[in-house]
């Protein structure tokens, strides 16, 4: 195949199940993943949601990396904003130091949540000092990259222990804005096509990105997949999603226009937009979404693709990861 495959999964729970279910079942995921030859395997950062039980993704990865062996594992994203760049360094540093070579940092510039949880998150920052996304994103390029002698100096600050081989950078993003500061700091950039699918959209950020130095672009899109057109059609659940922008805020997307609305609510704003947008979705038999994959391979350059199934149901995820890869394998015999 001219295009990698990687995998993305949120740990949702399914019906009354408890979390360490959910949790459990990411574990087969990322293991039949690795078998079957999945690049990555990523996890996301979800807060105040009782549906996801991904609130922590450095907890999770360093289980993952725990229980597999070869496959590379990863944030999908840290939600940075709540966080202190250097805390995040020596996290990611330690992961790398623990798994060599396997290790992945994928950051996103969203909140992961409701301003609810976002609040309790950040409640000790001063907001005047609170530095901006671009400024954190370099500085903790700067703790990654950067690793003293280890003399413990007192005026010498590195983000210890000191990895062999640090983590990969990814920075998450759907603007050009994002894919410039991705390609100035060196990092790879990912398009969220799941959840802002406009193709036009992802061509101009392509492009910012590369034209701005950038070399390695991954594509995040939605996958739904069965043994039939008909069966994959079926399982397809409602992939529409809400771009929300109040006065004087960060945009977020959410799942729908209820969310939306609360979420205006918990800010206590009194001007906001609220935009349907649509998801970059595959659906179909795997033959077929192989072939939306060769499309947008070929239009966009992309040579790796982070699958993310939003079906809930534990057997479709792990069926599309076995599907998908079977269809590749098919593919290189023929």
């Amino acid at each position: 195949m001219p295009y990698k495959l990687s995998f993305l999964d949120k740990s949702p729970l399914q019906a009354k199940e408890a979390a360490g279910e959910a949790l459990s079942r990411t574990l087969l995921l990322a293991k039949t993943a690795e078998e079957l030859g999945f690049a990555r395997f990523w996890v996301a950062e979800h807060h105040n949601s009782a549906k996801l039980a991904s609130s922590s993704p450095e907890v999770l990865i360093s289980f993952l990396l725990a229980h597999t062996n070869r496959i590379r594992i990863g944030s999908g994203g840290v939600m940075l904003q709540h966080y202190s760049a250097y805390k995040v360094a020596e996290n990611f540093n330690l992961l790398a130091a623990l798994a060599p070579g396997r290790v992945d940092i994928g950051i996103g510039k969203a909140p992961g949540g409701m301003p609810l949880s976002t609040h309790a998150l950040q409640g000790a920052y001063d907001p005047a000092r609170k530095p901006g996304f671009e400024a954190q994103l370099t500085e903790l390029d700067r703790f990654l990259r950067e690793h003293h002698d280890g003399s413990d100096a007192g005026n010498q600050l590195a983000a210890f222990p000191a990895p062999a081989q640090p983590a990969e950078r990814f920075l998450l993003g759907a603007s050009s804005e994002s894919a410039r500061l991705a390609a100035r700091l060196g990092w790879s950039f990912v398009y969220p096509g799941h959840i802002h699918g406009d193709e036009a959209a992802i061509g101009e950020a392509v492009a910012a990105y590369r034209d701005a130095g950038g070399t390695s672009v991954l594509l995040a899109v939605g996958v739904v997949t069965a043994e039939t057109d008909d069966l994959a059609q079926s399982l397809a659940p409602d992939t529409r999603r809400f771009r929300v922008d109040i006065e004087n805020g960060q945009g977020v997307n959410v799942t729908s226009r209820e969310q939306a609305l609360e979420y205006v609510r918990q800010t206590g704003s009194r001007q906001y937009r609220i935009e349907e947008r649509s998801s970059l979705l595959l659906r179909g038999a795997p033959a077929q979404v192989h072939a939306g994959l060769q499309r947008l391979h070929r239009a966009f350059g992309i040579d790796e693709f982070i699958v993310d199934c939003p079906v809930t149901e534990g057997a479709w995820r792990l069926k599309t990861i076995e599907l998908l890869a079977a269809a590749a394998q098919a593919s290189l015999a023929a």
